[in-house]
Formats: structure tokens, C-alpha cells, sequence
């Protein structure tokens, strides 16, 4: 049965609210937690799990295996690739834990580190717990059961971050930090075999996993491939800088990531399931997937050209001034960050359509030119490392929106007149917010004036410009809390 643009409409509408909702609510309540912890903690208590991190972001891909979007996108899926796939991530996660138990004096020394050896093997146990319940949460996504997965995060969140506390305020540093993460994996991953009441079959299919890693495998070498341009910077500064210069990059990085990640998470979890229905719909897929672009670009600049004009008296406010080195490191990463979303949706188009061949292929085209401009620029140090990432950012979407408009004909300059009038909106409204941080004002009143300013400036250019998002938005608003009051007249109507 062919679903109409109403239902997709309702389908959308009702998972990015709870996806908002569940991603939000989470990331907040760990931003909360996260404020207090930095104040407890040293720039080197998360410089060392910073170092850690570069290993482990390498083990995901090889562990996924690309075979979440391979479920997800699969439209005829059965009860055997679920249980093929389960099966797989548990064996690779167990066999990754093992290598990086046995190599954690090696990476303590690549460091000069040597505490780091017992924090790798029991960090490294978040691994396989969260290879227990990968396929619990693609089955969740892929029946947009957003609002039992938004409910799994808030709790693991709320309850990991209150043992972090409890152990950071009890002086016990990184391993605050350590047993956080191990909590988290714990209870989401028992909350999810809970909730989605789905148990594997005692099978292992081959012909499943070849047809699965057919397709997988390209996203699973093209996730190590972005992964090793993410974390090459940190595997930088950790071993030629401080470990406190990395804890001033990673907590840059983690406010940076915050407003784009989240915007670009809840929109990701619910719009590829959603495209992946259309797959076959080509005129449908383009005209969804214009407004996707819209929409993220309304957000995502505004968020971060206030992240970014305000850096300052948020770091000070939040973090105290202990901090400030990751003030001029925040400020480029936001112009580097509020351009990823572009790449983003441009690889999920040729992800729905299957081409993960082209996906592979831009992804080797980009890393080389990637990893190349941070080695040139590492020598002359981080400010030269962030700088050449705003500039790869730009060099990306340009490769990225070759295939798009060779298959779509949505090329470089179609999509740039789609996005670039929001980064213009966006940094008009915050030109005030920037002088404001050059006054003799409080930290706190700054980011209180500055983001009002700047998000009624914002609002008001959209509303003059009478934007296509800005009306859309709007109305299904209007829509949304038309239906309530609907429901709730006739709930009332039926009591009577």
C-alpha cells in the first residue's frame, strides 16, 4: 500500500517529536551533569578518555559492520537476517574487546600514559554490552517506535550521569568518567531487550549475511574511513601536545557537537526509515529530501551562529575560566560543524538508493584530500588543525554533490541556493551578540541578551522573508495542536 505525502507528513511529524524529545531531554540532562563534571574534573581527566576514544571510534564500524542501515533499509527483512546480524556484532564485539584488552599497555605507551592501561580494558567493556542490543535498536527505529527508544535514553542517562557524580565528587577522576559510560551501556541495553521484546532465533544465515554485507561493507569501510579523519586530530594533539590541550579540544568539540549532532540525529533516525520507504519514488525522494535540507539548515546555522558569536561568555559561565583555551578551538570548529549536515544528506540519498559503491567512493576521495591537509597543517598547531578542517568542510560538498546531481540532477549550485540563504539569515542576527561579548557585562547576562537577541533577529528575517520553512513549520504546528484539541473534545464528548 502506497503511503500519501499526509501520511509520511504524520509519520515525520510524530518522530521528530519524540525523537526531539527523547534526544533533547538525554543530551540535556547530560549537558546538565556534564557542567558540574567539568568542574570537578581536570581538562586531562577527559583528555585521557579523549585518547582512548581515538581506538574505540575505529572498533564501531568494524563491529556495525553498515548492517544497522542494511536492516533498516531493507524493506522485506526477516526474523533470520535480525538474528545473523546479532549474532555477527556480538563475535566481532567479543573479538575486538579481546585485542584491545591485550593492547592496552601498547596504547598506554603510545601515550607515555601508563594509567591508561587499566582505564582501556575497563572502558572497552562498553563494547560488546553495546553489541547486545544494536539489532534491539535498528528494530526500533525501523517500526518508528521513537518514543520507547527517547524513554531508554533519558533513563540510561539520568542514572549513569548520577553515578559519575557521585564518583567525581568522591575524587575519583577519569574513572568518574569510566564508569559513567559502563552504566549508560547497562541499563540502555537491558531497557531495549526489554521494550522491543524481540529474542534472536538460533540461526546464522550465510546467504543473510552476504546479501547484508554486500551492502554494509562499503558503509562499514567508509565509516572507518570518516572515523579515521575524526580522529586523527585528537591522536594528534594527544601525542605531540598535553593531555590537558586535548581536554580543551575534545570539551570544544563535545559544545560544538552538541546543537548539530542533536539537530542532525533526530532528523537522521527518523528521515532515512522514512526515505527508505520512497526508495523506488524518485520525484517523491527529491522532493522530501529538499525540504530535509531546508529544514536542517534553519536550525543547524542558527544554533551554531549563536554557539559560535557567543563561545566566550559560555565557557565562562559554564566552565570557569580554567576553560578559556577552548574558546578561538570552539569558535572555528562551529564554522567547520554547521556545514556537516550537507554532507550528511547527501550521502544518506545514495545510502536509500543502495549505492553504497559511490558512498565508499566519495568517502576515499575526501579522506585522502582530509587527512592530508591536517598532517600538512599539524606542525604549526591546533588553530592551523581546526582551520583546515573549515576548509575541507567546504572542499566536501562540493565532492559530495557530484552524484547527487549527476543522478538527481540536485548538483552544488541547486542545493546551495536551498541552504546558503539561512547561513546569511543567521549571521546578520548575530553580528549584536558578538559586539556584546566586547562589553564590560557579566558572562552570564551576555549569553542571556546575546542568544535573545540574536534568536529574535532570526525569527523576524525569516518571518520578513516569508520563508518556505518558517510558514511550514508553522502550520504543522497549528496542525499538530488543532488534532489535540480535536481529541480532547471528543475524549470529552464520550466521558459525557
Amino acid at each position: 500500500m502506497t503511503e500519501t505525502n499526509n501520511d509520511i507528513r504524520s509519520l515525520g511529524f510524530s518522530g521528530v517529536k519524540w525523537a526531539s524529545i527523547g534526544r533533547f531531554s538525554s543530551q540535556g540532562i547530560s549537558f546538565v551533569i556534564g557542567l558540574v563534571l567539568a568542574r570537578l574534573l581536570l581538562p586531562s581527566d577527559y583528555g585521557m578518555l579523549g585518547m582512548l576514544g581515538v581506538f574505540t571510534a575505529f572498533t564501531g564500524s568494524f563491529i556495525d559492520c553498515g548492517f544497522g542501515s542494511a536492516l533498516i533499509r531493507k524493506l522485506n527483512r526477516t526474523e533470520t537476517d535480525c538474528s545473523t546480524v546479532f549474532y555477527y556484532n556480538l563475535g566481532a564485539s567479543l573479538l575486538v574487546y579481546i585485542l584491545l584488552f591485550c593492547s592496552a599497555p601498547f596504547i598506554a605507551g603510545f601515550y607515555n600514559q601508563p594509567s591508561l592501561t587499566e582505564v582501556t580494558r575497563i572502558a572497552c567493556l562498553t563494547i560488546p554490552i553495546g553489541a547486545l542490543s544494536s539489532v534491539h535498536s535498528n528494530i526500533l527505529y525501523f517500526q518508528l517506535r521513537f518514543k520507547d527508544i527517547a524513554i531508554g535514553n533519558i533513563l540510561a542517562t539520568i542514572l549513569s550521569g548520577s553515578i559519575g557524580l557521585f564518583l567525581a565528587y568522591n575524587g575519583y577522576g577519569v574513572w568518574a568518567l569510566v564508569c559513567q559510560g559502563i552504566v549508560a551501556s547497562l541499563v540502555n541495553c537491558g531497557y531495549l531487550w526489554r521494550i522491543s521484546c524481540w529474542k534472536p532465533l538460533r540461526v546464522f544465515s550465510m546467504a543473510s549475511f552476504k546479501e547484508l554485507f554486500g551492502y554494509g561493507s562499503k558503509l562499514m569501510l567508509s565509516g572507518w574511513l570518516n572515523t579515521m579523519y575524526a580522529q586523527l586530530s585528537p591522536l594528534i594533539i594527544g601525542k605531540f601536545y598535553s593531555s590537558s590541550s586535548l581536554g580543551y579540544y575534545t570539551r570544544a568539540q563535545s559544545y560544538v557537537n552538541f546543537p548539530s549532532d542533536n539537530i542532525m540525529g533526530v532528523l537522521q533516525q527518523v528521515v532515512f526509515p522514512i526515505l527508505s520507504r520512497l526508495q523506488n519514488e524518485d520525484e517523491r525522494l527529491i522532493g522530501i529530501y529538499r525540504k530535509y535540507i531546508k529544514i536542517c539548515a534553519a536550525f543547524i546555522f542558527g544554533g551554531m551562529a549563536i554557539l559560535a558569536s557567543l563561545a566566550k561568555p559560555l565557557v565562562v559561565f559554564l566552565l570557569t575560566d580554567k576553560w578559556l583555551p577552548c574558546v578561538p578551538i570552539m569558535m572555528l570548529l562551529c564554522f567547520s560543524s554547521m556545514f556537516s549536515f550537507v554532507n550528511t544528506i547527501n550521502l544518506s540519498l545514495l545510502q536509500v538508493k543502495g549505492r553504497s559503491d559511490l558512498f565508499l567512493k566519495l568517502e576515499v576521495v575526501k579522506k585522502v584530500i582530509s587527512v592530508t591537509m591536517i598532517l600538512f597543517s599539524a606542525p604549526w598547531g591546533i588553530m592551523a588543525m581546526c582551520w583546515s578542517m573549515v576548509i575541507y568542510t567546504q572542499i566536501a560538498i562540493f565532492i559530495n554533490t557530484y552524484y547527487t546531481g549527476k543522478l538527481f540532477h540536485l548538483g552544488y549550485w541547486e542545493q546551495m541556493t536551498d541552504f546558503l540563504p539561512y547561513l546569511f539569515l543567521a549571521l546578520l542576527a548575530n553580528v549584536p551578540a558578538y559586539l556584546l561579548t566586547y562589553t564590560s557585562l557579566s558572562a552570564g547576562l551576555q549569553m542571556i541578551l546575546g542568544g535573545s537577541m540574536s534568536l529574535l533577529i532570526y525569527l523576524l528575517l525569516l518571518k520578513i522573508r516569508r520563508d518556505e520553512m518558517y510558514l511550514l513549520m508553522k502550520r504543522m504546528l497549528l496542525d499538530y495542536y488543532t488534532n489535540k484539541i480535536k481529541k480532547s473534545q471528543e475524549r470529552t464528548g464520550d466521558d459525557t
